[in-house]
């Protein structure tokens, strides 16, 4: 109990600051966005109205008074689920902008997340149980090399050989124009074929980091003393694989895959950007280069929790697959 206990405590503590944080970051960065909305409208040669900085200002609901009033009003609105008006999308709001883009994002990034996770795992393990063989050099050395590859480049690529060359997929974007937003067969056979290309280019270099991990970690496992002693007692080199192998193999990429997840919500800045897909990861670049505070805040916000929940859970895992954790925090 003391271990769940303090975990928690942790994860609203540090919650806790990154809420904080991601009030005051914006704040203290340099630029005015409704200067930055003006000379986009306007004439960059030309002085700035007074009067109308002012009042592109209460038209966006740029806050004003002190710092500590800031902060509680921004306590209030995230308590009510307010985040104000998108500078770039305006007079949409935040949310509305928000849960647009996020099923697009959930979709292509959890999916391929989970499929790299699964693949990696099991090519990593079974790496590490015919470790030192054939199979062993060409699933690591093949994951090296597929690592190098910078990842513009895998992208490109396919877009000019099964888009360009081939004509077999779009180039980019979320739906052709030919259909539109619903719960149409249409629609989603042709948001499958826009998301083939952007889902290949992932699940090329997702696995690699789970396969290296598993097999590592695996690998030093069955050279514990548990591991000798398994096999001195005449068990099967497979069970020994799994049971006292794999099993506590796994819990390192157990975090590292709830923190991929946790980290969804900000998308995927370069796939997204270099498909034109409409999901957090394009609306994100898009916030940054308009100065559009309240939906980089946002989304920033949304990362940074989703990633504290992942790691909070995480942790109640690792509490369940491994009773040591729990017995060292006790003591």
């Amino acid at each position: 109990m003391t271990f769940f206990v303090r975990r928690t405590g942790f994860f609203l503590a540090t919650l806790w600051a990154a809420v904080t944080l991601n009030f005051l970051i914006p704040r203290l960065e340099p630029g005015d966005p409704a200067e930055a909305l003006l000379a986009r409208l306007t004439s960059r040669t030309e002085a700035v109205d007074p009067a109308q900085l002012a009042a592109v200002r209460k038209l966006l609901g740029t806050p004003d008074g002190n710092l500590l009033q800031q902060y509680w009003e921004y306590l209030g609105a995230l308590a009510q689920g307010h985040f104000g008006v998108s500078y770039t999308y305006y007079p949409y709001s935040v949310t509305d902008v928000i849960s647009e883009a996020m099923p697009w994002t959930l979709v292509l990034v959890g999916v391929t997340q989970i499929l790299s996770f699964a693949v990696g795992t099991a090519l990593g393990a079974w790496a590490a149980y015919r470790r030192n063989s054939r199979t062993d050099s060409l699933i690591t050395l093949g994951s090296t090399f597929i690592g190098t590859l910078p990842f513009f480049w895998i992208g490109l690529l396919l877009i000019f050989v099964f888009a360009i060359t081939l004509n077999w997929f779009p180039e980019g974007g979320g739906y052709g124009g030919g259909s539109q937003p619903g719960w149409t067969w249409l629609f989603f056979s042709d948001a499958f074929q826009h998301s083939v290309l952007p889902a290949v280019s992932l699940l090329i270099t997702g696995p690699i980091g789970w396969i290296l991990g598993m097999r590592n970690n695996m690998v030093q496992n069955l050279g514990e003393d548990y591991a000798r002693l398994a096999r001195a007692k005449g068990l099967p080199k497979r069970r020994i694989a799994l049971t006292y192998g794999a099993r506590i193999a796994i819990l390192p990429n157990v975090t590292g895959f709830a923190i991929a997840l946790g980290s969804i919500l900000g998308g995927t800045v370069l796939v997204e950007s270099i498909f034109n897909y409409p999901g957090m990861g394009r609306l994100l670049l898009e916030a940054v280069s308009n100065k559009d505070f309240p939906l980089m805040q946002t989304l920033f916000l949304f990362t940074t929790v989703g990633v504290l929940v992942a790691n909070f859970l995480a942790d109640i895992a690792y509490g369940f697959l491994d009773p040591r954790v729990r017995r060292k925090e006790a003591t």
